[in-house]
């Protein structure tokens, strides 16, 4: 049996991993940009295989490969490994078995019997190798200098390609998230009931939805300020997040609205979740400036049946819950009102 050599290890590597993470990448489905460049590099270069290669911690992950229909490499036997080791240059080995650090590699002593790589760095801003683009052949072949800088510039595009991936994340979470509370926004509320609704459809599971206002929030509005205010919805948004399940979505749809969308929950479970909240939103909240304010909150809830059918039918039922709620609230109030 052919045995798998050891591969260098970079100074920089606990920083590298966590520059490969930062970017979000590692095992997510294909890409058409990522698609892209390697088609270009097999064909800049008349190579079988090319690869978009990100190095994790004990693995050589494929981000996009042609030629292959493997998805990942040991990092042990992954010539990539070395390729990381100066990011300045790109690695090339003309023939693999001629070079004592892979003759015995088994890519190269086995199937598919690898003689050839060329693989460019590909570098982040913080000069951190995250992986490489590559393209390999099973017979021996020389690289031009011209050829090097093209592969040099592929990388460079790969980078630009992971950095746009990036920034299109980061907009997209702006959009999922409330940026005061930090809770999901209405528009992740709306994705997630829907997720919970296909998931419902096909295997009949229960879910709940939530959706909940504040009751006396005007008043602390009026008398404190609209920046006291803005610490009662933070403070709410904190306990109602403590008070979720583990992939249960929490979110503020807007003003003093809140809605936790339950995965898997049923009608038992959205009452006793309900109750919970009730009990701890009407807790006192010490603002910053030393004030204590009380708050309560009203809470409507809806389950899945099969009658429902859309996200908009299943708010719906939860609003018309909801108004129910802060008409027995106000009725409550009225009475202990006109007892005093």
């Amino acid at each position: 049996m052919l045995s798998a050599p050891t591969c260098p290890i970079p100074d920089d590597e606990p920083q590298r991993l966590k520059a490969v993470r930062a970017y979000e990448v590692l095992d997510t489905a294909p890409e058409l940009e990522f698609d892209a460049l390697t088609r270009v590099a097999s064909h800049a270069f008349a190579t079988p295989i090319a690869l978009v290669a990100m190095m994790d911690s004990d693995r050589l992950w494929f981000k996009s490969k042609l030629g292959l229909d493997i998805p990942q490499l040991d990092r042990r036997i992954a010539f990539c490994a070395y390729a990381i080791m100066r990011p300045s240059e790109p690695l090339v080995v003309e023939d693999l078995l001629a070079d004592e650090r892979f003759a015995d590699n088994p890519l190269v002593a086995g199937e598919p019997r690898i003689r050839f790589y060329a693989g460019a760095p590909i570098v982040d801003p913080g000069h951190h190798a995250l992986g490489t683009i590559a393209v390999l052949d099973s017979q021996p072949r020389t690289f031009s200098a011209a050829q090097r800088s093209t592969l040099m510039d592929l990388s460079t595009l790969v980078m630009t390609a992971l950095e746009a991936r990036r920034r299109a994340l980061d907009l997209e979470r702006l959009a999922m998230t409330d940026h005061l509370t930090g809770v999901a926004s209405r528009a992740k509320c709306e994705m997630a009931i829907l997720s919970e609704l296909r998931h419902a459809e096909r295997s009949q599971h229960p879910f709940g939805v939530l959706l909940m206002d504040l009751d006396g929030f005007k008043d602390v509005n009026d008398t404190f300020g609209h920046a006291a205010g803005d610490e009662v919805l933070c403070e709410v948004a904190r306990r109602l997040s403590l008070l979720a399940r583990h992939g249960d979505t929490v979110a503020r749809l807007g003003g003093d609205e809140f809605a936790v969308v339950m995965r898997e929950g049923d009608d038992g479970a959205a009452a006793a979740l309900a109750a919970r909240i009730r009990n701890s939103v009407q807790l006192p909240i010490t603002l910053s400036g030393g004030n204590s304010v009380c708050v309560g909150i009203s809470v409507g809830a809806a389950s899945y049946t099969n009658l429902v059918s859309s996200v908009e039918a299943l708010l719906s039922q939860a609003d018309q819950a909801l108004y129910q709620a802060k008409q027995r609230t106000a009725q409550r109030q009225t009475a202990q009102a006109s007892r005093t």
